[in-house]
């Protein structure tokens, strides 16, 4: 059995997504406690969380073939875990940074 490089490689993109909606958080949070803003940094959380369980889904299912890959594509479960929770963990992170951030778009000088 030879190891599944696209698949690991394919693994990369949500990882680094739940990374960076994990560092928007921490910033988001020191940025929030200095302008005493309300903590919607909490929704970066929620939406990494999204994006985890979603990054494990993919990570179960790396290496198990091509025929494999056809089925899950089918599964309505599966393309749930693989499509609508990344897109609703992004739509969660857009708005946030667009309430927590804009600030930085308004700055004239």
């Amino acid at each position: 059995m030879s190891l599944d490089w696209a698949g690991l490689l394919g693994l990369a993109g949500p990882l680094a997504i739940f990374v960076l909606l994990i560092v928007l958080g921490l910033l988001s949070r020191r940025m929030g406690s200095v302008t005493l803003t309300p903590p919607y940094y909490l929704w970066f959380y929620v939406a990494a969380l999204l994006m985890g369980i979603s990054l494990v889904a993919r990570t179960i299912n790396v290496g198990r073939g091509r025929a494999a890959a056809i089925v899950l594509h089918e599964d309505p479960i599966m393309i749930i875990l693989y499509v609508f929770l990344p897109a609703v963990a992004l739509t969660i992170a857009a708005v946030v940074t667009w309430r927590y951030w804009s600030w930085l778009l308004a700055e004239r000088g």
